[in-house]
């Protein structure tokens, strides 16, 4: 497995902290900020419609 690349910290209201990551192989990350060894990954198509989400404050209750 590739190593993660991690990105800087982005933080919701009420300090929901996640970060993004991506490895060599083009797969992306998602995991709580502190909690970078539990993440989860899925397709980049995926992964990347959920990280628009939330962003645009769609989703950041899922976290």
């Amino acid at each position: 497995m590739s190593e993660i690349v991690w990105e800087e910290a982005s933080c919701g209201e009420g300090n929901n902290c996640f970060r993004l990551g991506t490895d060599a192989d083009g797969n992306s990350y998602i995991a709580v900020l502190g909690k970078e060894d539990h993440y989860l990954t899925d397709s980049r198509e995926s992964l990347q419609q959920l990280i628009r989400d939330i962003k645009a404050g769609k989703a950041d209750h899922l976290l």
